[in-house]
């Protein structure tokens, strides 16, 4: 299979830092490659590489000539002044895309609708955005998309729709992610960047740590507690759900040798009894607690929860339905309008918040950390400033970086750490996956699994709340806050139940409208029919320019095919308006 594009010895730097050395790689029709690595390893410059938007220093990238591209950066620029229906399907009449039943299923999969097409994208959240940009890009079935992070601002829901849309896409698929579950989902291979090369792996996020960690097996002692952390990893996945290492092209008698002695991830018995020793019985307690917001949308209504020590509890939602707000509850941050909140008198509460806090630019990443502690146990071992900051990926060199020379991402694990040295025993977490890279997320799994305290975590991360907490809720947005058993796949049944629901009841309001589904349905085959037809008719027209009778005659037909698509997409909207 010829590749779309090629990469060959390829070579980037920036000043002094080389990002891709000789690298040589190509991508198929139909591939779908999960990029992974360290923050400003050089991910995002790989795309834009690829996408021609950079160009090398030694080596060339070739693309297949008129190859269709699209892409998503993190920016999520869109143009200013213009309606979210412009960006995405441009100025055309509204029956010209209307009767498209794949640009109809990503508008409705991204939740567009609901932001509402002719909205003005200056005025869009940096959510609304990211789903405007991914349904430009999606609606244009490029033969390559480029996805920066496609799943940042998106809640469950909407990366589920995305992976299942992206599963079932044509064409080749390049995606860097920090979202592990997304890996899984969709990719069938994984590059790994990091030192200068580009590693190439079969499968999604499992095989890539199997992978790694029989790689490992190798690798001589300075590298053994990485590689220790690598199969403590590998174990938690082949305990989990089967379909997640059913791809790799391993030796799966090598993994299950390579992970016989080790222990499961932490044993909650023991965590709790040792947390109850450090916070007593009371950690939270909401009684009867109702919140609102804007004087009229309620988020929790006359809602009680008991929080306890040693609980780990993962919060999901639709984005707006309240998780943010709750947090602030259980740190004592935000009054209910009636109820009440006890907060245990032992609890010292760390809560990493979406923004990034104050830090002290002025400090080197060292002295930003020996400022809160020189000292931590951590895991139930005892480290240095200099350890701390190691293992939460600041290599010594970066560890005497100016604090206001970081990245984002630097910056969000610094905040982190920082917070961690105040040895919080109510560690409130919301959407700490933002800008961290997987192996970060990986060194904060395992810190977490000794952690004797009560853990509360709001986050869109499928695989960091399974990894992490044992218990789920949800807010389901209706001011109610939902024990779910079965996690977030029972969360997903619950919210495509109450869709169905509403579906149903606007039905009964309005009457039986099978018929009419029946007949939207029979529209809809005859505008692809036609479509087919029309798009021939070009190609005849083409074949036959020199023949005027030929043409006239082909023209004829062409203007009446045209007609009766117009005609049958206008019929469709009206069908589709009344039984909305």
């Amino acid at each position: 299979m010829a590749n779309l594009v090629n990469l060959e010895g390829v070579g980037k730097t920036f000043g002094t830092t080389v990002v891709l050395d000789g690298v040589s790689l190509g991508i198929a029709d139909g591939e779908r490659i999960g990029v992974v690595g360290r923050n400003c390893g050089g991910k995002s410059t790989l795309l834009k590489l690829i996408l021609g938007e950079e160009t090398p220093d030694t080596g060339r990238v070739t693309r297949t000539g008129g190859i269709r591209l699209a892409s998503v950066d993190q920016r999520g620029e869109l143009p200013a002044g213009t309606s979210v229906r412009t960006v995405v399907v441009g100025d055309g009449a509204e029956h010209e895309w209307a009767g498209d039943a794949a640009v109809r299923e990503i508008l409705a999969g991204l939740g567009l609708a609901a932001v509402g097409l002719d909205a003005d994208v200056a005025r869009l959240s940096g959510g609304e955005r990211r789903r405007v940009a991914l349904a430009r890009a999606l609606v244009q079935q490029a033969e390559l998309l480029v996805l920066d992070e496609p799943t940042n601002h998106l809640d469950v829901e909407g990366i589920t729709w995305l992976a299942a849309h992206l599963r079932g896409r044509r064409g080749a698929l390049l995606v860097v992610t920090h979202d592990r579950w997304f890996l899984d989902a969709v990719c069938e291979r994984t590059w790994e960047l990091g030192d200068g090369v580009v590693r190439q792996f079969d499968g999604g996020y499992a095989a890539y740590v199997l992978a790694r960690a029989e790689r490992g097996r190798q690798a001589d002692a300075t590298e053994a507690k990485r590689q220790n952390l690598l199969r403590k990893e590998l174990a938690w996945l082949r305990r989990g759900p089967p379909a997640r290492t059913s791809k790799p092209q391993f030796r799966i008698d090598a993994a299950e040798a390579l992970i016989a002695d080790v222990p499961a991830p932490r044993s909650t018995v023991e965590l709790k009894a040792l947390a109850q020793r450090r916070l007593g019985r009371t950690v939270v307690d909401l009684e009867g607690v109702t919140v609102r917001v804007g004087g009229e949308r309620t988020l929790l209504d006359d809602v009680t929860w008991h929080v306890g020590p040693g609980d780990r509890i993962g919060i999901i939602g639709v984005n707006g339905s309240g998780k943010t707000h709750l947090l602030r509850l259980l740190a004592g941050d935000l009054r209910p309008e009636s109820g009440t909140v006890t907060i245990g008198k032992t609890v010292h509460t760390g809560h990493l918040t979406q923004e990034i806090r104050e830090l002290p630019n002025e400090l080197r990443v060292l002295e930003a950390v020996s400022e809160v502690r020189t000292t931590a146990e951590l895991g139930g071992v005892e480290l240095s400033a200099g350890q701390l900051a190691e293992r939460f990926g600041f290599a010594n060199e970066k560890q005497w970086t100016p604090v206001g020379d970081l990245s984002g991402g630097e910056r969000r694990r610094l905040q982190l750490l920082r917070l961690l040295l105040t040895q919080p025993n109510l560690l409130l977490l919301d959407e700490p996956t933002n800008d961290l890279d997987t192996d970060t997320l990986a060194a904060l799994e395992d810190l977490l699994d000794g952690w004797a305290g009560t853990i509360v975590v709001v986050s869109h991360d499928r695989y960091l709340l399974e990894r992490v907490c044992d218990t789920t809720v949800a807010l389901l947005g209706d001011g109610s806050l939902a024990a779910l058993p079965g996690g977030v796949d029972e969360y997903l049944s619950r919210r495509a139940a109450r869709a169905d629901a509403a579906v149903e009841e606007r039905r009964e309001k309005r009457g039986d409208t099978r018929a009419a589904r029946k007949e939207l349905t029979r529209l809809e085959r005859r505008m692809e029919s036609l479509q087919r037809r029309e798009q021939k008719l070009h190609d005849q027209l083409a074949e036959h320019a020199t023949d005027y009778g030929k043409v006239a005659e082909l023209d004829a037909e062409l203007r009446d095919v045209v007609a009766e698509r117009e005609a049958a997409e206008e019929a469709w909207l009206e069908l589709a308006d009344e039984t909305d």
